[in-house]
């Protein structure tokens, strides 16, 4: 027996190492040069100054903190608006805003399934999804990526009373689309309930960012429940459900995470209004994403995308790894995925559009990028 009961966390650490996978963390500067394709501000507003005054303006009304839970003291006037607007904006009858997305997401599924429910979960569902699947106490079942076939077989198969089936909306390490229309409609058929992630949908999707939910036609439905972060198109932190008044209210009661998680700040939840309005003030902000993130894919040379992510696959994690800082060097940050983000052989840069990249920016991003992917693919290792 070891004197040192840690001592298998350098073995681990030196197995990343060999492997392509140690994570490092790099703080960014206040006003850096570096061109970003790596971040979620998808909409460019993390700076944006009606943004920033709306995070003031809330400190300086609120204070710096929510000072508690959401039901003791952490609940302000702030909370329930941005609850109401965002509700409206996707076209749900209410919202609850917790403290992140990965909260919400787990909140929201452990409340909704429980130990004699059944949950089916994309294969390609979030990290938070995976979690809330383990953390339910359910029955889970895990659905062939996209496959729909499946999920209405597990349905129809089930020995339980209530099903919860789980997707993202756009799936965030190749930014494809979940085939929502399609997941609806047999989860209705099996009396079961759709839960969809827009953490990446939203601001992006749909008719002026509304999300991929409200594209397919499917706002307001009763048996349909929205989750998002506040992180990525508007700029700031939190979570929010979006969904019936009932269900809202059962949230309220159930969700362990926002029972005992202190309140989302002020300051996030000023600023997310402020994105929001921005968003309703210029809706023309999703599409410039969409068109900035083709152009992205054809210096890439992959296909068109569907979302704000651009995938390029490069297979083996270093190369991937080196590509990025290859990138990084030139001026140009990028995200790098290596498994477990990604299953193995399959790491990869992935570049995220924002709707405020320039000319100039993108004719910089075209060089670097033909620079670094012609070095990564010469090297490339295909997965068998």
């Amino acid at each position: 027996m070891s004197a040192d009961p840690l001592n298998w966390l350098d073995e681990r650490a030196a197995a990343r190492v060999d492997a392509g996978l140690r994570r490092e963390l790099r703080a960014r500067e206040p006003e850096s040069p570096m061109i970003d394709l790596a971040s979620n501000d998808y909409l460019g507003l993390v700076r944006h100054p009606e943004v920033t005054e709306g995070a003031i303006a809330a400190v300086r009304r609120w204070g710096a903190g929510a000072t508690g839970s959401r039901l003791v003291t952490g609940t302000t006037a702030e909370h329930e608006q941005l609850e109401s607007e965002l509700a409206e904006f996707v076209g749900a009858e209410a919202g609850l805003v917790f403290s992140c997305g990965y909260a919400a997401n787990l909140g929201a599924v452990t409340a909704l399934a429980g130990r004699g429910a059944l949950v089916v979960s994309d294969a390609g569902s979030h990290a938070s999804l995976v979690d809330a699947c383990r953390l339910s106490r359910a029955r889970v079942e895990i659905a062939p990526h996209g496959d729909v076939a499946a999920v209405d077989r597990l349905l129809a198969e089930r020995r339980e009373e209530r099903a919860l089936v789980l997707t993202d909306s756009v799936f965030s390490a190749d930014g494809d689309l979940a085939p929502l229309a399609e997941l609806h409609r047999v989860t209705r058929a099996n009396g079961a309930v759709l839960l969809v992630d827009e953490a990446h949908g939203l601001g992006v999707r749909g008719t002026g960012g509304r999300g991929l939910v409200h594209e397919a036609g499917l706002a307001g439905e009763p048996d349909l429940i929205i989750t998002a972060t506040l992180s990525k198109s508007l700029a700031t932190q939190g979570g929010v459900v979006l969904a019936s008044e009932r269900v809202r209210a059962h949230l309220i009661d159930s969700a362990r995470t926002f029972i005992f998680d202190t309140g989302l700040a002020p300051a996030a939840v000023g600023a997310a209004r402020a994105a929001l309005a921005v968003l309703r003030r210029d809706p023309d902000l999703a599409a410039r994403v969409l068109d900035n993130a083709a152009e992205l894919a054809r210096i890439a040379g992959v296909p068109q995308p569907d979302s704000a992510v651009v995938s390029v696959v490069l297979g083996d994690a270093q190369v991937a790894y080196d590509a990025a800082q290859a990138c990084r060097a030139l001026g140009l940050s990028v995200g790098c995925f290596r498994p477990p983000s990604v299953p193995a052989g399959t790491s990869r840069l992935r570049l995220t559009a924002r709707a405020n990249l320039t000319e100039a920016e993108l004719a910089t991003i075209a060089s670097v990028l033909g620079k670094a992917l012609a070095d990564a693919r010469n090297r490339r290792v295909v997965p068998a």
